[in-house]
């Protein structure tokens, strides 16, 4: 059975269908001829189940391919397959089509194509020596070699720098058909020859010798060419997209699957052409044009940098070309826009030109620390700005020669500047953290740059002071709601809270007191305002008056009920409100001979007060009292009547005079038994304000010893119900020492906590750690240092006898 199949030889018949036609063809295998690349069996048998196997004929471009076996002796040989069969019937006809544009024929037909891949077949299975793959893959190449060589080369150089392009992109096209045709004829080769044998695969290597033979040589005209064109579009020329589109497709193809001729050939080129181009662009916009014109004329040539990746050049440029084109407008003539006087940062900024600073910020931003420079022209541009306010409120004090802690004029200007950049981060710059930060330092700057006798802190201390008591600003809930929140925001500013807080509290504890709060909610909504920005600690004692208040409103009732019970007449209606000492502000008691019923009043309150309570001591404050005293005018024709709103102090003033006509200012002094400081206040309020109730000679403005007053009889008010203000014996603004205790034991107690938890630490770290520690003032390191010099006197730290500059801790 062996020997019948060595002496026999297999043949196969196809038949192809197409065209409503049934062609044959025959495939030819020489006797014994096991195929070399199917892994034929040994001495050149191959198995039956490989002997068996129908012939298919690959990318035919027909349908329903199918082989049966026949009889053939033939064996082909390399010149007859070559010269006969595969060169003047299929690569000189292929080179025709090319050579004359296909002259409308397309392609070959199936049976043409059929043919020529049977021969190859044929001649590459013959068992040695006819088998003639290694010299077909040879021709193979080197027929693509003599076209790109003899045809190609010679067609691409005759062509100048204008169609170069188009002549390359042609041959191109041709060579990519070619190379499709030639591997389809050789696609036996390709399947087992050049895997066998590991060569470059038939198409790889007709994509190389392009490379090699073509593009290498025109490489230089054709980047030249592509790098003009480009240029011709920026400068608004019409160009043919495609063709660059094409051109750049080469360059990619012919990379095989990398970018590296691309890049090494055309993209680096592009982008020094590039550099180039734009470097010499903003010299000349410089010159000619404004810095928002050139920012305009900079976001056009991006965004058509943008779209020429798009549309022709592979994508991974886009971000290299993109920050040549930035480096060169923006980044390197950056700091020069910026400052250009006329239209540079400031200028926009001064003449507020919104959708200018969105596109400075927009382009800047897109440079890697192109932000940097433009907030610091942001936040000098603010400060400057704000030291203008501060000038201006130095100017009034100047003009007038008196000084107020109530200047609304320089907190709304502050306030509207706040507000005026505030929109300008969030609209212009998105909220960018850099800029935030140069609004802050700005604004700290500002705000803590005090002039004249009063600081920031009791400026904003005061416009609060104006918003929530009555009679002051004249506003609606949402615009109180608004001005109290901007006004946190500045005092987020200050560098002494501290001293803010406690001038905030004394107000706060004079509004509550003279029934002066314009309304409770108000108050609370400054305190939580206050809270969120610098924590619980900060608003206790305020949070306690308010409550003291509550609770007082209950104790009030309750001692009202003792009164009614014990039918305890006090000839007065009187109201007692019990403050805890620890949350209000500390005020100087007043003692002061009290009329017989305003005596008797407080002694049975005091009883109540002693048999409800345990462990308690009352302190009467009268300077913090306040009365409402009926007056009785008779003299004239008609009887006048008037409810004084005062003081306890001054309705005690007043009592005096029910039975004396006149006083000097010893016998007064000598009746209530007060110091001159006070009786002063209290008889200028009375005798040289708007509401003359006691006629002073001599007639003047101060009050002196040597003056005596009398019951004014002609006193008149078309008003029924009139309110004396008195003079505060307490100011306010003037706690300055108190702060400075304060912050004494804060330092302090900093400075011991830190080093009970360090045990040992160097100077200057340690005056590091107190300055993060205090948020609410800013301490001189110098205080901080007299602290530390202290508490080593009190054996709190001691110098470590090794280490020069470091403490220790002693417990």
């Amino acid at each position: 059975r062996r020997a019948r199949s060595t002496a026999r030889c297999r043949s196969a018949k196809a038949w192809v269908e197409g065209r409503g036609a049934r062609i044959s063809l025959s495939l030819s295998r020489p006797v014994g001829g096991g195929d070399p690349w199917r892994g034929g069996g040994a001495g050149g048998h191959s198995s039956s189940r490989h002997q068996r196997r129908p012939l298919r004929s690959p990318d035919s471009g027909a349908k329903g391919h199918r082989a049966t076996m026949s009889n053939n002796t033939t064996t082909i040989s390399l010149d007859e397959g070559w010269e006969n069969e595969i060169k003047p019937k299929a690569i000189d006809v292929l080179e025709d089509m090319l050579n004359n544009d296909f002259n409308g024929k397309k392609k070959f037909s199936n049976e043409e194509y059929i043919h020529t891949y049977t021969t190859c077949y044929n001649m590459c299975v013959q068992r040695a020596p006819y088998n003639y793959s290694e010299q077909l893959y040879k021709r193979h190449g080197e027929t693509i070699e003599n076209y790109l060589t003899n045809t190609v080369l010679p067609a691409i150089n005759s062509k100048n720098n204008d169609f170069i392009l188009t002549e390359l992109v042609h041959r191109w096209g041709n060579h990519k058909i070619m190379n499709m045709w030639m591997r389809k004829f050789f696609m036996y080769l390709d399947r087992y020859y050049v895997n066998h044998e590991n060569l470059p695969a038939l198409e790889d290597s007709g994509v190389t010798k392009f490379k090699t033979i073509v593009y290498d040589v025109v490489k230089e005209r054709v980047v030249d060419a592509l790098l003009q064109e480009i240029d011709r579009e920026r400068e608004n020329a019409v160009i043919d997209r495609q063709r660059v589109r094409d051109c750049i497709s080469l360059l990619e193809d012919i990379g095989m699957a990398t970018l590296d001729v691309y890049t090494n050939d055309f993209e680096e080129q592009l982008l020094e052409s590039t550099t180039r181009y734009y470097r010499n662009k903003a010299a000349a916009w410089l010159e000619s044009e404004s810095t928002p014109s050139y920012l305009i004329s900079t976001e056009q040539a991006l965004e058509e940098e943008k779209n020429r990746v798009d549309q022709y050049l592979n994508k991974s440029t886009k971000e290299c070309l993109l920050r040549v084109v930035e480096t060169e407008l923006l980044k390197t003539p950056g700091q020069q826009l910026l400052e250009k006087e006329g239209s540079g940062c400031r200028a926009l900024l001064a003449n507020n030109r919104l959708d200018d600073l969105s596109r400075m910020f927009r382009l800047f931003g897109q440079v890697p620390d192109g932000l940097d420079p433009m907030a610091g022209l942001v936040r000098q541009h603010i400060e400057d700005e704000g030291m203008g306010i501060v000038s201006a409120r130095k100017a009034r004090i100047e003009e007038s020669e008196r000084d107020s802690a109530q200047d609304p004029i320089f907190v709304k200007a502050l306030l509207n500047l706040h507000i005026k950049y505030t929109q300008l981060m969030q609209e212009q710059f998105g909220g960018h953290s850099l800029f935030q930060k140069a609004m802050k330092e700005a604004f700290v700057s500002v705000v803590n740059r005090d002039v004249g006798k009063y600081k920031t802190a009791d400026l904003l201390s005061s416009y609060c002071d104006r918003i929530l008591k009555t009679g002051g600003e004249k506003m609606s809930d949402e615009m109180v709601e608004e001005n109290l929140s901007k006004l946190v925001q500045l005092f987020g500013y200050l560098t002494e809270k501290d001293l803010f807080a406690e001038i905030y509290r004394n107000q706060l504890s004079k509004r509550l007191l003279h029934q002066r709060s314009a309304s409770d909610d108000w108050e609370r909504t400054m305190i939580t305002k206050l809270k969120i920005a610098c924590g619980a600690q900060f608003t206790s004692k305020m949070e306690g008056m308010l409550n003291d208040l509550n609770i007082g409103g209950d104790a009030s009732e309750a001692f009202a009920a003792h009164l009614r019970e014990g039918q305890i007449d006090t000839a007065l209606d009187i109201s007692v409100q019990v403050l805890t000492t620890g949350y209000w502000p500390s005020h100087t008691a007043v003692d002061i001979a009290l009329p017989p019923e305003m005596a008797r009043c407080v002694n049975i309150f005091a009883e109540y007060y002693v048999e409800t309570t345990s462990h308690r001591r009352l302190q009467w404050m009268h300077a913090l009292g306040n009365a409402t005293v009926k007056a009785t005018y008779t003299g004239g024709s008609r009887t006048k009547s008037y409810d004084f709103e005062v003081t306890t102090l001054q309705a005690v003033a007043i009592k005096l005079f029910n039975t004396n006509d006149t006083m000097s200012f010893g016998e007064i002094k000598e009746a209530l038994n007060a110091d001159d400081v006070v009786l002063k206040r209290i008889l200028h309020s009375l005798s040289c304000t708007k509401h003359k109730v006691l006629r002073k000679t001599p007639k003047s403005n101060s009050i002196k010893p040597t003056d005596s007053f009398a019951y004014n009889a002609a006193f008149t008010s078309p008003k029924k119900r009139i309110t004396i203000p008195m003079a505060s014996l307490e100011d306010s603004h003037n706690q300055a020492k108190r702060v400075e205790e304060d912050r004494t034991f804060a330092i302090e107690a900093a400075i011991v906590r830190i080093m009970k938890a360090r045990k040992s630490l160097a100077h200057q770290a340690l005056v590091a750690e107190v300055l993060s520690q205090l948020v609410l003032f800013r301490p001189n390191p110098r205080t901080v240092k007299r602290r530390i010099e202290a508490l080593i006197e009190r054996e709190y730290l001691e110098r470590d006898p090794d280490q020069s500059g470091v403490y220790r801790y002693l417990a």
